[in-house]
């Protein structure tokens, strides 16, 4: 694909496509051998991954993509798939009708979580399951097909493609997904949700089913960048007035019971899910992806975290860095001259997860100020 003009900044020249991939290359070697984490089992279908797979992708806002290592290995978008359909919500719904059902306040629990809802009986976040089943059940439609194939819709004009639905992974979601269950029949008794449990439940599985790769998240992540608009099709897939709404969101809630370490560390709004993947948005510039299938306690790709860590560190991607004010963070992406803060450097229990040790790399030692 020919490289197009950043419709943020159409006198810039594209990134440096060596530079950038050199960059990826690097942090793909370097995570290539971790061996923390494990494969999601609580469904079973997921326990097939590989371990092994890893890939980083990038998409630009003017349509460039860089990728390394199994960028075209598929996976189910389990988690990934909520901010989208939290935006075709809010563009079915309005703010108002949506908010009445799910704030946007992080619950600090697991993204499971049964425990609590917050003082108004509503979910406390569209990122977390039970708030990602009530906005589901917000879909409208004259039917389930009619429900089913809207949100199709809505995520095929996000990657560019018409997505499929992996039936044994949505068949293996709906006969073990009983903690969901519970959470339904519990926003049900509080009519957060107001029809058939088993119908709103078969939409949800079915959503978290759809088959991606690194390539297209990264191209869904980067149609959030860009305003709403797909900037491989320059289809518009996700309406402008919405994307602020779904930004704060994934920063804020994006990552579970880790959105606040996220926010400090890396500095960008996110989705994770437990298949492996996580999503990132530099607004206005691209959108990332980071597939690999071992996952914390958390639920967070541990290979992901890892990359996101050195990326914000090295490139100043942090939404809070200078570069933001000083010009694209692609052009900075293996020059830190004012690096952000380096994680914990010893195994320690936070809540129910754990900060792994991490080696010191030549980017760690505080810069010399005198």
């Amino acid at each position: 694909m020919t490289p197009q003009p950043d419709p943020h900044n159409p006198g810039a020249p594209p990134p440096d496509r060596a530079r950038v991939l050199g960059a990826l290359e690097a942090l793909h070697a370097r995570y290539r051998a971790c061996d923390e984490g494990r494969i999601a089992d609580y469904i079973p279908e997921l326990a097939k991954a590989d371990p092994a797979c890893f890939a980083i992708s990038i998409v630009t806002v003017g349509g460039e993509v860089f990728e390394v290592g199994d960028h075209a290995r598929t996976f189910t978008i389990q988690s990934l798939s909520k901010p989208f359909t939290y935006a075709l919500a809010l563009a079915d719904r309005g703010r108002e009708h949506v908010m009445q059902r799910v704030g946007v306040e992080p619950s600090g629990d697991s993204f499971d979580s049964i425990i609590r809802l917050d003082a108004n009986n509503r979910p406390h976040n569209p990122m977390v399951n039970a708030g990602a089943i009530a906005v589901t059940s917000m879909i409208e439609g004259d039917s389930q097909a009619h429900r089913l194939e809207r949100m199709l819709e809505m995520l095929g004009r996000t990657m560019g493609r018409r997505p499929a639905i992996d039936e044994a992974v949505f068949e293996s979601e709906r006969s073990t997904g009983h903690r969901n269950r519970a959470m339904a029949h519990l926003m049900l008794n509080f009519a957060i949700l107001d029809r058939d449990v088993e119908e709103i439940l078969d939409l949800y599985f079915k959503q978290c089913s759809v088959v991606v790769s690194s390539s297209d998240m990264a191209t869904m992540a980067a149609t959030l960048a860009n305003g709403g608009v797909n900037p491989k099709t320059g289809e518009l897939a996700v309406r402008r007035e919405y994307i602020r709404d779904v930004l704060t969101v994934m920063h804020t809630c994006g990552m579970y019971n880790y959105a606040g370490e996220w926010a400090y560390t890396v500095g960008l709004p996110a989705k994770s899910g437990v298949s492996g993947g996580i999503i990132a948005v530099v607004p206005g510039q691209f959108g990332i992806c980071v597939y690999s299938p071992p996952v914390d306690e958390r639920g967070n790709s541990v290979r992901g975290i890892r990359v996101f860590e050195d990326l914000s560190r090295s490139s100043g991607m942090h939404v809070f860095e200078t570069w933001h004010q000083q010009g694209r963070v692609l052009d900075h992406i293996d020059r830190a001259e004012d690096p952000s803060p380096a994680l914990p450097d010893t195994t320690q229990p936070v809540g129910d997860a754990t900060v792994h040790k991490r080696e010191p790399g030549p980017d760690d030692e505080a810069p010399d100020l005198h």
